[in-house]
């Protein structure tokens, strides 16, 4: 028996949620079919996440790609195609990969594995991230710094943290559903342990009666707790929020059962949402905004 997972016209973060709530009740060992011929749209989030959702079925499912060109060729452009093939039982021909040139992709989606994956992430994307924080975003020249440090420390947790692989993509547009305004943003996801089962692992570590994946976000995120005993560990989600905080930005971290997000004055998200269908691993979002200057 298949059963067909609907993908919504607009795949992110919130959508995406749809997915997962199909599939929640399918096991891990009978077959799905991920439709999406009627997708027109995904973010960084939605294509990472439909590889991470690949990556957790037992049995492999099969995939039938958006039928509209011009998102057949962004998703081609984006790189989803080049790991999807792998990972998915393609219906049809996977279409091939073609040089990028020019465009607002970033950073294609890229798998992270180890250590030097992160830092050759950081070098690909350094000098293009500048020409897009200062010129389009109007951010200053010292936030490209910042960005290549929250970069390599969202890709980082996945290295120490996840247990398997994972993948990152960049891309910038303009957000005008939300904010008529250009954005940044970096989406980072896998389908490892998770937050709640990575500080389980911490010697000594003694769980509360309401501990669960809602909590072990709070602890990760809010308060820096890492299984790490060294004095430092646990910063990098740290340094990722004051980053977000200081560029008015938004970070949200979806992690089993629970989402946390640290939410800007632009948007209305909820700040912890929990009983959500379980999903494993760890799934980020870091959104920067272009910065408005007085007299535009």
């Amino acid at each position: 028996m298949t059963t067909v997972i609907n993908v919504p016209p607009s795949l992110d973060d919130v959508t995406f949620e749809q997915v997962l709530e199909q599939v929640a009740n399918v096991p891990a060992d009978e077959k799905l079919l991920v439709d999406a011929r009627h997708a027109r749209w995904a973010s960084p989030f939605g294509l990472t996440a439909m590889l991470t959702l690949a990556q957790s079925r037992a049995e492999r499912a099969a995939f039938a790609p958006p039928e509209a060109d011009d998102t057949l060729s962004y998703w081609t452009r984006a790189g989803f195609f080049k790991y999807a093939a792998d990972l998915f039982e393609i219906v049809g021909t996977a279409p091939k990969q073609k040089q990028s040139g020019e465009s607002d992709v970033l950073l294609e989606i890229t798998p992270i594995a180890k250590s030097d994956d992160v830092h050759e992430i950081v070098g690909r994307i350094q000098q293009k991230a500048q020409h897009i924080l200062t010129r389009e975003l109007n951010l200053d020249a010292k936030a490209t710094m910042g960005f290549a440090m929250t970069l390599s420390e969202a890709c980082q947790n996945i290295v120490e943290h996840a247990g398997r692989g994972g993948w990152v993509a960049v891309q910038t547009y303009k957000w005008t559903k939300r904010l008529g305004r250009r954005v940044v943003v970096i989406a980072v996801c896998d389908a490892g342990v998770g937050f709640r089962q990575s500080l389980e692992s911490a010697p000594g570590r003694v769980r509360s009666d309401r501990w669960d994946d809602a909590m072990a976000l709070e602890e990760a995120v809010v308060r820096g707790v890492s299984r790490f005993r060294d004095p430092g560990r646990g910063q990098g989600l740290a340094g990722v929020r004051r980053y977000v905080g200081r560029w008015d930005g938004k970070l949200s971290v979806r992690s089993g059962t629970a989402r946390i997000a640290i939410v800007p004055t632009w948007d209305d998200d909820v700040a912890l949402t929990e009983n959500l269908p379980p999903f494993p691993g760890a799934q980020m979002q870091i959104t920067i905004p272009e910065r408005l200057v007085s007299g535009r």
